[in-house]
C-alpha cells in the first residue's frame, strides 16, 4: 500500500455490541494511523448498552454510534476485513484480506451481564492490538 492509511472494516450481525467493540478499540489504540469502519450484515437499531459501559470502563465511548448496514463500497474500500462471531459472513472480494475472529462467547460458560461483556471486550481488545501490531509492519495484515 503507498502512503495511505490501512482500512479496516470489522463486522458482525447486528453491529450494535461486538464489531462497534472492536471499533472503538481500534481508534483508540491507533489515533490516526488507521482508518476504521464498522457494519453488520443484518444491523439492529442500537449500540449494546452493555458494550458501550464495558468500553467506558476503559475510556472508550461508542454511545454516538449507530448500527450499519454493510455495503460491497464497504468491502471494497477496506485493505482487512475482521467478522467477529460465528454468524457474520461477508464474501471476500480480491485484494482484500478477511480473517473470522471467533471471538470469546462467555455465556456458553454461564457467565451474564457485565461480567460477560468485560471478558468480550478483553479478549476483542487483545485481537485489536495484535492486529494493530500487524498493521504497523505491513497494511495489508
Amino acid at each position: 500500500m503507498s502512503d495511505q492509511r490501512p482500512q479496516v472494516l470489522f463486522v458482525c450481525v447486528k453491529n450494535g455490541g461486538k464489531s462497534q467493540m472492536a471499533a472503538g478499540l481500534m481508534k483508540s489504540r491507533a489515533g490516526d494511523t488507521v482508518e476504521v469502519h464498522s457494519a453488520g450484515t443484518k444491523p439492529g437499531s442500537k449500540i449494546n448498552e452493555l458494550s458501550a459501559a464495558s468500553l467506558a470502563e476503559v475510556g472508550v465511548d461508542i454511545t454516538g454510534e449507530q448500527p450499519k448496514l454493510i455495503t460491497d463500497g464497504d468491502v471494497r474500500a477496506a485493505d482487512v476485513v475482521l467478522t467477529l462471531g460465528r454468524e457474520a459472513h461477508v464474501e471476500p472480494v480480491p485484494g482484500t484480506r478477511f480473517e473470522d475472529w471467533d471471538t470469546d462467547e462467555p455465556s456458553e460458560r454461564g457467565i451474564e451481564g457485565m461480567e460477560r461483556m468485560r471478558l468480550v471486550r478483553d479478549d476483542i481488545d487483545r485481537r485489536v492490538q495484535d492486529l494493530l501490531t500487524r498493521l504497523a509492519s505491513d497494511p495489508r495484515q
